[in-house]
């Protein structure tokens, strides 16, 4: 599904940071994240092999990494998110910005248009989008929080496919442990990002979503590194952990 992006650039061309740091910072995650765990990936048949809106289930700081380690280099993977005034503050946020595959918007500085313009960029390029359509991490592996309307709206002003992704596995991240990545198969946008069409690819998404983690049972934490490392980011808005895994 082509959309609007008759007079798009080609992929190698995606903004944002030069190609060889993407390389390496995707190289060095996939290295890591396979250390330490199992990665099982199912429906990777569902991927269109154009740019496309991802929408994923989100439990621990390390989603976005297990992605990384879990799909294609190509074509590009790019993460909306995460939202921060300065991403030039702390190393998480340093790193996330030297590899050139997030696109940070700052929610006190009404970013949030240039943000939209970043992302639809991508997509025209030729690049995949993903994002946390809870925005906000939560525990328990068969739970999903409401959607935010981003996912579907970014879909629909670039007409590309929507993708439900569940991760599953990371509620305590535990060496060995299988974590999985299960694609839905793609929701296909009809007409403009209207307030009808939003919230109805939205409700048809969160249903997709939904059906994705059901079966994931819950796992019992890990040792003392397995807890560290699994809290090592969280940003729990409760102040702790809260729910079923607690």
């Amino acid at each position: 599904m082509s959309g609007r992006g008759d007079g798009a650039r080609p992929a190698s061309r995606v903004p944002l940071a030069p190609a060889v740091r993407r390389w390496v910072t995707a190289l060095a995650v996939r290295t890591l994240v396979r250390s330490y765990l199992r990665v099982r990936v199912e429906g990777r048949h569902h991927l269109p092999a154009g740019p496309a809106v991802l929408c994923f289930s989100h439990q621990n700081w390390a989603d976005p990494f297990i992605l990384i380690a879990a799909l294609p280099l190509r074509p590009w993977l790019f993460f909306f998110g995460p939202k921060e005034e300065d991403m030039g503050r702390g190393l998480r946020n340093r790193l996330i910005s030297w590899s050139g595959m997030a696109v940070p918007y700052r929610p006190g500085k009404d970013d949030l248009l240039g943000a939209t313009r970043r992302a639809a960029a991508i997509l025209a390029a030729g690049g995949r989008l993903a994002i946390a359509g809870e925005g906000r991490i939560h525990a328990g592996e068969r739970v999903l929080l409401p959607l935010s309307d981003g996912c579907a709206y970014f879909a629909l002003h670039s007409g590309v496919p929507l993708v439900p992704v569940a991760i599953n596995g990371t509620g305590w991240l535990a060496f060995g442990r299988t974590v999985r990545v299960r694609i839905g198969e793609p929701i296909l946008p009809e007409g403009r990002p209207s307030r009808r069409q939003v919230d109805e690819l939205t409700g048809r998404l969160a249903r997709a979503l939904g059906a994705l983690v059901a079966d994931f049972p819950d796992r019992p934490p890990p040792g003392p590194f397995g807890r560290w490392l699994t809290e090592l980011f969280n940003e729990w808005p409760e102040g702790m952990r809260p729910g079923p895994a607690g």
